[in-house]
């Protein structure tokens, strides 16, 4: 099979879609059957036709979709344990609750980087236009009064002629710059490495850890909710964070503890996988038979959490942006207009 990428929202609908089939009875083989005749994107379609084919031939359904090799590892296996204690159905609607998450949260995580990057770039070039178009007219105005400019502003006229040197090749640069940014945008890829690259950077701390808890705790969810072993659950949901070390590092801990008879939210809570008031409604809710609903609540919790922080981020960033600039703004006036002054002052 043609390997393509799929989007979050894509294979969130997909499971959407199958589970709601498999409700109306209609087997999994018609289903995707039905979904490709109405699907429009090309690829796609062949894809959803080549897993009826392979399910008519009597290959199971998580089998079919390994080959594929479209979907990640832990659908695969989710899928198959679905499969073993017959909950396709339940897996199904839990993958897709799980990847419109995903997608809920790296929207918001895409809105946090991009807007302040923006207004930065829309500052810079305000300070520079001040530097290299206004400030000259202002040495002009002070060459015919007999004067010229000083100090901190002399200095930022200096600064403002040498950028009006270099102002094509940073026009050029800036250019570069935002046709960088629209195609990692528009490449699947590229947005995977800079992800992986800022996980790396960023490590396993702060906003960071909040979102991968977010991330473990909805994958965990449902591993819990489709009868996986907490084992093979923790192993899955710990699949996510390859791209964090420190991360992955705390999910080996956590199923070491598991397979030395340690229960689920000790081994969670001494991780620091999941706040302590997590771990406690977790434990009743393993008590009471209800763990799946629980760990639901804990990893929808954990989502809006992790959302409200980088919320919280951006409500940080951009005030201290405009703050930046706007006194350098300010300071660069006021250094050109206060010599003037005093030299009308002395005209006067």
């Amino acid at each position: 099979m043609q390997q393509i990428e799929l989007s979050n929202m894509t294979l969130s609908d997909l499971f959407k879609q199958l589970a709601l089939l498999m409700q109306a009875g209609i087997p999994l083989g018609d289903g995707l059957l039905i979904l490709s005749e109405e699907e429009k994107d090309p690829a796609l379609c062949k894809l959803l036709s080549e897993l009826a084919s392979r399910l008519e031939e009597g290959v199971p359904f998580a089998t079919a979709v390994s080959e594929s090799g479209c979907f990640s590892a832990h659908v695969t296996g989710l899928l198959e344990m679905g499969e073993r204690v017959g909950r396709t159905e339940e897996t199904l609607l839990s993958l897709s609750r799980y990847y419109e998450n995903r997608e809920r949260m790296n929207r918001q995580l895409r809105n946090a980087l991009t807007y302040p990057a923006i207004l930065l770039l829309l500052m810079l070039v305000v300070i520079i236009i001040l530097l290299s178009r206004v400030l000259p007219v202002f040495d002009e105005v002070y060459a015919s009064l007999g004067g010229s400019l000083s100090g901190i502003a002399g200095g930022l006229l200096v600064l403002g002629n040498t950028l009006n040197l270099i102002l094509p090749y940073l026009g050029i640069l800036m250019a570069l710059i935002v046709i960088v940014a629209a195609v990692i945008s528009l490449l699947p890829s590229a947005r995977k490495s800079i992800k992986k690259l800022w996980a790396r950077l960023q490590g396993d701390r702060g906003i960071a850890r909040k979102l991968n808890n977010a991330h473990f705790a909805q994958a965990l969810s449902m591993a819990v909710s489709s009868g996986l072993p907490l084992e093979e659950g923790v192993a899955l949901a710990g699949a996510l964070l390859t791209d964090c070390p420190q991360a992955m590092e705390r999910c080996k801990s956590c199923q070491k503890r598991l397979e030395n008879g340690e229960e689920l939210a000790v081994a969670l809570g001494e991780n620091d996988m999941l706040p302590p008031s997590a771990c406690r409604m977790l434990t009743l809710g393993m008590r009471a038979g209800t763990g799946d609903v629980t760990m639901q609540e804990i990893a929808d919790r954990l989502s809006e959490e992790a959302e409200e922080a980088l919320t919280g981020k951006v409500a940080q960033i951009e005030p201290a942006l405009v703050l930046i600039t706007s006194v350098l703004v300010g300071a660069i006036l006021l250094s050109v207009m206060l010599p003037l002054m005093n030299i009308m002052k002395a005209i006067g």
